[in-house]
């Protein structure tokens, strides 16, 4: 016991219990939690707005004009997010992704980009840096990212018809520009993959509209199942289209073969075109759940730092972030202590229960627009 930290249960939250003695833990870079599973990947919401009102996402009707977000003092700067990145590079992390709301609504972001690209692992290499967005502003900022060292980016595009996908992002957004940001990014050298959210009656006639756009572009495209994330887009069982149905329709008119994943804890499971021209994914997270090599946190962007997208809670990092006496090595501690007490599975456990049923006495889990996808 070479150390005092605060317990575990009162980690990002004030408390009255004086601190007791816990057992420090090293940044070895070999992070795990109480079910095995590797600390890889931190997703970065770097704010809680977005400019469209998808239904799966921010309905219209919870997220109005009188909805309060986040003010500008409570967001954590580019300086404390940098800081808190490198030290989870320090415990294992490899992968950033900046996420929102949509992040390019952040002021001044490639400065952010610009901070974490100079980040290395303790190997000395670099981390991989990416981003996700609805691609609405990407035209104009495609290239400053790209200079200020992203690597690669994923756009949220759920149709190719332009009614289907005013109708789904509400706001009467065309699909023009969308294709225009994917363009100057592929442009501007940035990697593309493209993620489709499907909704049974929805939008899953456009499955095949998006897979003939996209073969042979260089873009990976990828289908993922319509979740049950937060508690506002009223969610149910019978819209869920099962991702074996997306390669199935998919493989009809272009044969497939399935690939390895990419990297351990990988969500999408992969998918080639026989004739060599691309590949495609699928993110099965209702029908087959990845929970078990799960190694993703997230943290929000005020600080708290959630272990499932599904969480209804976080824990707070902004306050010893800002203590002006909390050193490295003590958050280093705390972040260790959080990641090894995780033992989030809720796809799992949702697999377990009758569809469209729920724990009536389950807290309320936190909305995506809020943690980031």
């Amino acid at each position: 016991m070479n150390e005092t930290f605060v317990p575990l249960a009162d980690i990002g939250r004030a408390s009255t219990r004086a601190p007791v003695a816990m057992q420090r833990v090293p940044a070895t870079g070999l992070l795990h939690d109480r079910l095995g599973r590797p600390l890889t990947d931190l997703r970065i919401s770097v704010t809680d707005r977005c400019n469209f009102r998808c239904s799966y996402c921010m309905p219209k009707e919870v997220f109005d004009k009188d909805y309060r977000y986040l003010p500008h003092g409570a967001l954590l700067s580019f300086e404390e997010i940098t800081r808190l990145a490198r030290l989870f590079a320090a415990h294992g992390v490899r992968k950033l992704r900046l996420t929102g709301g949509e992040p390019l609504l952040r002021k001044n972001l490639e400065s952010l980009v610009e901070q974490l690209a100079a980040l290395r692992a303790p190997d000395g290499q670099p981390l991989d840096l990416t981003l996700t967005t609805n691609a609405s502003l990407l035209a104009r900022k495609a290239r400053a990212l790209k200079d200020a060292g992203l690597q690669r980016v994923t756009v949220s595009l759920d149709s190719l018809d332009d009614a289907v996908f005013r109708r789904m992002n509400d706001v009467d957004f065309p699909v023009t520009e969308v294709l225009a940001g994917i363009d100057a990014a592929r442009t501007a050298g940035l990697p593309v993959k493209i993620n489709m959210v499907v909704k049974r009656g929805t939008n899953d006639q456009e499955i095949l509209p998006m897979a003939r756009h996209f073969r042979g572009t260089g873009a990976v495209l990828r289908f993922i199942e319509y979740m049950d994330v937060g508690a506002t887009n009223g969610w149910r069982m019978h819209e869920v289209l099962p991702s074996a149905e997306v390669v199935a329709r998919i493989g009809a008119e272009f044969p497939l073969r399935p690939l390895q994943a990419s990297a351990p804890g990988e969500t999408a499971q992969r998918w080639a075109y026989e004739d060599g021209a691309g590949e495609i994914g699928v993110i099965s997270s209702v029908t087959q759940a990845f929970c078990g090599d799960c190694s993703r946190a997230r943290l929000s962007t005020e600080g708290k730092l959630f272990l499932c997208l599904f969480a209804s809670s976080g824990h707070d990092l902004r306050p010893l972030l800002r203590a002006p006496e909390s050193s490295d090595d003590a958050i280093l501690s705390t972040i260790g202590h959080i990641w090894q007490g995780r033992s989030d599975r809720y796809s799992e456990l949702r697999a377990l229960r009758a569809p469209d049923t729920s724990d009536p006495g389950a807290p309320r889990r936190v909305e995506m627009s809020y943690i980031g996808g």
